[in-house]
């Protein structure tokens, strides 16, 4: 009976999306990943982190910000507001993956783990709020945002590729040493966390709890594994070439390598220009893009086959029509 279908199934009975719009609907995922990173950013370096007061309400007794609240309430606030939109674009990637034909479980499954990644880390963002900003729980939050983007580029790759079995493009210890890269990245991110989480941008403009450790230090540490991320991206390159590996991942490799460049100049302005907030939130930015970079390049080594495509109609050809009706016509009559 219609009326026992779920709501996916029904509307995956009345509309069919086609291929480019399911890719295009997980790039949007991707897309809005990115801009969670930033704006989070934003709110700590315009120390708006506690401009709402409490969670999930802005204040006890106001669910948006009050006029005394200033612009901090607005950022703070604004903030959650993205969650919402957030919610929407992954909703509409997971219908579109559902109801596209043949359906595709693997693509369904990330997107589900999108939703849940958003929701676990609002209530992150509302123990951030409710804890004071304790850097612990804020560097936890920016991992979480890191972990959605993760899957959000999973959930666009997949959506460009078919369902074959992986087939390696390279030797398998080429990939090995892509997965390396992908990992010291990693590290370098979660090594970037504590930096933030020990460093003078706390989010607040009252005195809050930092990492105790000397964040110049640390920073130091972050410099070494630049070095090791570029040294593993110039390595790779070199590998790729002398195995003689497809165009694709080549030209990855010099996208990543460019993107570390620009992440390497951004980070030596900062520092020696005092920390501004604008080139915090550039190197943040930066940073999505490296990982987004990294990623794409470790799933370009593999081959699932091509993506079933929408299956055009099929047209007579041209004078069959014609042809048909003089073989009639020529017919001796019985």
């Amino acid at each position: 009976m219609p009326n026992s279908l779920n709501p996916l199934e029904l509307i995956a009975r009345r509309w069919q999306p086609s291929a480019a719009f399911v890719r295009r609907a997980a790039l949007a995922t991707v897309v809005m990943a990115v801009i969670i990173v930033v704006t989070g950013g934003a709110v700590r370096l315009s120390q708006s982190g506690l401009g709402c007061s409490t969670w999930p309400k802005c204040t006890p007794d106001s669910l948006t910000p009050t006029a005394a609240m200033g612009i901090n309430g607005i950022i703070e606030f604004s903030n959650r507001m993205l969650t919402d939109v957030l919610c929407v674009v992954v909703g509409v990637f997971i219908i579109a993956a559902r109801a596209r034909s043949p359906r595709r479980r693997s693509l369904t499954r990330l997107g589900w783990a999108q939703f849940w990644l958003v929701m676990s880390n609002a209530v992150i963002g509302g123990i951030t709020v409710l804890s004071g900003l304790n850097p612990y729980i804020v560097g936890s939050h920016f991992l979480a945002a890191t972990a959605l983007l993760t899957v959000a580029v999973l959930s666009w790759w997949r959506a460009r590729e078919g369902d074959e079995e992986p087939r390696d493009l390279v030797t398998r210890p080429v990939r090995q040493l892509a997965w390396l890269l992908v990992g010291a990245t990693g590290a370098l991110t979660v090594i970037g966390t504590v930096v933030t989480g020990a460093g003078p941008h706390a989010g607040d403009a009252h005195k809050v709890h930092r990492i105790p450790l000397d964040w110049q230090e640390i920073t130091q540490l972050h410099v070494d594994f630049v070095y090791i991320v570029v040294g593993l991206t110039v390595a790779l390159w070199f590998t790729l070439r002398a195995v003689k590996a497809p165009a694709a991942p080549r030209r990855m490799v010099l996208e990543l390598f460019a993107c570390l460049a620009a992440q390497g100049v951004i980070g030596y302005v900062q520092y020696f220009m005092g920390l501004p907030e604008l080139v915090i939130g550039l190197h943040m930015l930066g940073s999505t893009l490296v990982w987004i970079c990294a990623l794409r390049l470790a799933l370009a080594l593999r081959d699932r086959g091509p993506l079933q495509e929408d299956a055009p109609a099929v047209a007579a050809p041209t004078g069959a029509h014609e042809a048909l009706d003089a073989q009639a016509v020529s017919a001796p009559s019985r």
